[in-house]
């Protein structure tokens, strides 16, 4: 693990592949940590130096008072590749991740390309969390401890056929969030900057190869806000995984690995 710092909030990060080959960072989404991104970083770790930080507030990473913006998580990737000698990289984002990925290539011209996986752009086209997820990731019974909080709020992330079929997974995955989850305050500081964020009408600025992934199943981010990033992204390529849930680079890691590798091959 590498430390970077950015106006005195300390970055955590791992780094791992080819000292000498091109550079893929992957940001992660609201609340997680980097242990996310494993089944995509080993897909492409014999390939391209990686770069996996942890968001502020998450993992590792330092925990200042927030709200936090996009612009500053930004900024805290900017710092990232600073701290690692790295002037450009294949940024993959997903969700909150995906944000910070596009505001990024939007203030830095560092980002030699794009992989946007359940991400919205933001602004009034784009379409809402839909009310009965909110329900489920704000409403927890009051009874359920710490493990089954977990499993209860990631419910409309994955579809009920994997999490009754990969019960030992999806109580590592609870494991691995216990461990390194933002707190409730930090996610509330995370979720700000989700909130206020809107690239929608910048989108024509960002010219770099980007592939916009979807699941047609999301229940927390709607394939629509995919749809709508690669129709106003000049020169995306935009991918549906039919049936596929919020957390497709779980669920449907092979599918996505195999876009992946293939898009950051033909850039």
């Amino acid at each position: 693990m590498e430390i970077a710092h950015n106006d005195g909030v300390r970055l955590a990060y791992e780094r791992e592949g080819p000292a000498d080959a091109e550079t893929v960072v992957f940001v992660e989404g609201i609340g997680y940590s980097r242990w996310m991104w494993q089944w995509q970083r080993r897909a492409v770790v014999e390939a391209y130096d990686t770069i996996v930080p942890d968001n502020r507030g998450t993992g590792d990473s330092g925990t200042p008072e927030g709200p936090y913006t996009m612009a500053e998580m930004a900024s805290d990737l900017a710092a990232v590749m600073d701290h690692a000698g790295v002037q450009s990289a294949h940024v993959v984002g997903a969700s909150m991740g995906g944000m910070i990925a596009l505001q990024f290539a939007l203030e830095c011209d560092r980002t030699r390309s794009l992989t946007l996986m359940c991400t919205s752009p933001g602004g009034p086209e784009a379409v809402p969390i839909p009310e009965e997820t909110q329900a489920r990731m704000y409403d927890v019974p009051d009874d359920f401890d710490a493990r089954e909080e977990i499993r209860y709020k990631m419910g409309p992330a994955m579809t009920d056929e994997f999490m009754a079929s990969n019960d030992g997974l999806v109580a590592d995955i609870v494991d691995w969030r216990l461990d390194s989850d933002a707190s409730d305050q930090a996610r509330l500081w995370q979720g700000a900057a989700v909130q206020a964020f809107d690239v929608a009408d910048r989108l024509g600025e960002i010219r770099v190869p980007a592939l916009v992934l979807h699941g047609t199943a999301d229940r927390v981010v709607p394939v629509e806000n995919g749809e709508l990033l690669a129709a106003r992204l000049p020169n995306a390529r935009f991918q549906t995984l039919s049936g596929a849930p919020h957390l497709l680079f779980i669920e449907r890691a092979q599918q996505v690995n195999d876009a992946l590798t293939e898009f950051l091959d033909d850039v």
